[in-house]
């Protein structure tokens, strides 16, 4: 089953079940992949569709942040929800080790020795990893390594 028939699949599940979190969650990201795919006017691919997801997730850790400053505990309860609905389409995540070997390959790939080779470390680590880990984690691992 493809990764669009599952969105449909667990939509209806979650309609029948009255799960109004997992339901709006799903929603939002079968329109952005909808707004994509109108926009680029292709078909996407799953790498593209696990993009977008990571994407809506990466968004409601950012908006988490300023819900927990704001101490509103019914919207910091329902934003963990939707990530737990939406980490659940995204392939395993790496480990921290396993992203540290990764990066350090790449460092030795480019022949990096300062902070100005950032952006070459970045440019070959993060397709390697797309949807499988968070850019901030990449960023700061690569921090620590140059």
């Amino acid at each position: 089953m493809s990764l669009k028939e599952q969105l449909v699949a667990d939509l209806k599940q979650s309609m029948k079940d009255k799960d109004t979190i997992a339901k709006s969650a799903i929603t939002l990201v079968r329109a952005a992949i909808l707004q994509v795919e109108k926009d680029e006017r292709r078909e996407l691919s799953e790498d593209d569709i696990i993009g977008i997801i990571s994407k809506q997730v990466k968004q409601r850790k950012d908006a988490l942040i300023d819900f927990q400053k704001a101490n509103r505990q019914d919207l910091i309860d329902q934003t963990e929800r939707e990530i737990e609905v939406l980490t659940e389409y995204l392939p395993q995540q790496l480990s921290e080790e396993e992203l540290k070997v990764i990066v350090l390959d790449a460092i030795n790939e480019v022949g990096a020795t300062s902070m100005k080779d950032m952006g070459k470390i970045m440019g070959i680590v993060m397709p390697k990893i797309k949807g499988r880990a968070d850019g901030g984690m990449v960023n700061k691992i690569v921090k620590e390594n140059l």
